[in-house]
């Protein structure tokens, strides 16, 4: 595959935000870029405004047939008849992972994987390479709220890419730079045990190019087994990790913190977006940016302007009354941090969390992890479980979260929640999940601004 000799690219689920990123690389590169997707959505409209051709039936009439490249997401079943005939009529047919394969050994890769913290931790290092000047082309796992775009390009040829670990599709990335943020058990339908799981994370780290650097976690497991040239180990505030912050205050929903290095420190910086997690995000970023020779100045002044990414601790209501925040939290850990996080913000507002459960399997295997993560609120709300790629499982519902948590709970139907809105005081509310949950955060703003509710 010789991406700098392709004209024509289709791109099967082109809507993904992975897909949409690499679709945004070709065009910009001038490449003829066109695609099918299941239904139409706001970032699908982006692209056909920035000149992408889109359909959204699996019609082969529709398809285009002088295309030198077919990309498809491993979400597309094999049943699909535009897969199926471009196989069929051998077509040179890959998956996303293959073109960030051929992308990461073009230019000098930096790379973030990990169970949490990818999408927050590759856009803030993609965003203050690109605030500071230095550059970088960006391929993210989500909507940078600084510029509305999952991807951007650049003249410098360094990449930051968020490693996808479903489908193990990150082992075949070669970075020069890779970030390992976290190895709990998650898409466990995919690799089976916990331990096959973190096997492939150190395969993960093995990938590092000769005289590359591992920037990990402290206390990740197995950190013995973990490969690269050279390592960095950060962390919130373990003083035995080489980075770290201290001296940590919050400040209107965000916080204030030094970061410390042996012989390096950063004094005050100001992160305006919530959730302690994201202080250790932005410990793991501020790493990458040292390690690039990234003035101090610029990397504090980068992180000042950082507005986040859409649905990351994302607050969309803020006044004295109520807070709202959207998150794309799916993994019990993932609630854990968005949760105590935003309590130990606001400690005086009672706490509500609507969650949409995302995947059978996941919602069984974790089923205890979810339960104890959601009982640190004082309320919860379950919506019926988003399938995604699923078929259902019997015995596999909400109620059986609902079961186990130990805080008021009630299962509630998508068509019920804004009713539930309108009549309930939400001085903290959360949205949490990443199925079709995020159809009401406008509808739920809307709400809230309308009408201040008191504690």
């Amino acid at each position: 595959m010789d991406l700098n000799n392709i004209q024509r690219v289709y791109f099967i689920g082109i809507g993904g935000i992975g897909m949409s990123a690499i679709a945004r690389f070709f065009n910009e590169k001038g490449v003829h870029v066109s695609g099918y997707d299941r239904t139409e959505t706001p970032l699908t409209r982006q692209l056909a405004e920035e000149g992408m051709q889109i359909h959204y039936s699996d019609d082969v009439t529709l398809l285009d047939k002088d295309a030198q490249l077919v990309v498809y997401t491993p979400a597309i079943p094999g049943s699909h008849s535009e897969l199926i005939w471009y196989r069929k009529n051998e077509y040179e047919v890959v998956k996303r992972s293959d073109v960030l394969q051929e992308i990461t050994k073009e230019l000098f890769a930096i790379t973030v994987g990990g169970t949490h913290g990818k999408t927050t931790i590759s856009t803030l290092t993609a965003h203050i390479l690109r605030h500071s000047g230095y550059g970088c082309n960006a391929f993210l796992g989500g909507i940078s709220a600084n510029y509305d775009r999952n991807f951007w390009s650049s003249d410098k040829q360094v990449a930051v890419i968020e490693a996808d670990e479903y489908d193990r599709s990150f082992l075949k990335l070669h970075p020069d730079i890779a970030i390992l943020t976290a190895m709990d058990a998650d898409h466990l339908d995919i690799y089976g045990t916990e331990a096959d799981m973190q096997d492939a994370f150190v395969q993960y780290t093995a990938n590092i190019k000769p005289n590359g650097t591992l920037i990990a976690k402290l206390g990740l497991p197995r950190a013995t087994e973990l490969k690269g040239d050279n390592k960095r180990w950060y962390h919130l505030k373990d003083t035995q990790a080489n980075i770290y912050a201290t001296n940590i205050r919050t400040v209107d929903g965000g916080y204030l913190f030094d970061v410390v290095e042996q012989d390096w420190h950063i004094h005050d910086v100001q992160l305006p977006i919530g959730g302690t997690h994201n202080i250790e995000n932005s410990v793991a970023a501020i790493t990458v940016a040292h390690l690039l020779g990234i003035d101090a100045a610029k990397i504090k002044a980068a992180i000042a302007d950082f507005k986040g990414i859409k649905r990351r601790f994302e607050y969309l209501v803020k006044n004295d009354y109520q807070v709202y925040i959207d998150d794309y939290a799916h993994h019990p850990e993932e609630l854990r941090a968005l949760i105590s996080s935003a309590r130990s913000l606001f400690p005086d507002k009672r706490c509500t969390v609507i969650f949409q459960p995302h995947l059978y399997t996941r919602t069984r295997d974790l089923a205890e992890g979810f339960a104890e993560s959601l009982s640190l609120a004082d309320e919860v709300l379950l919506l019926p479980i988003y399938p995604a790629r699923e078929l259902p499982i019997e015995g596999v519902h909400s109620e059986i979260l609902a079961e186990k948590i130990t805080v008021p709970v009630q299962v509630i139907q998508k068509e019920d929640v804004m009713a539930w809105v309108k009549s309930n005081s939400v001085p903290l509310l959360i949205t949490a999940g990443a199925g079709d949950i995020d159809q009401f955060r406008d509808p739920i703003r809307e709400i809230l601004n309308g009408e201040k509710v008191k504690e």
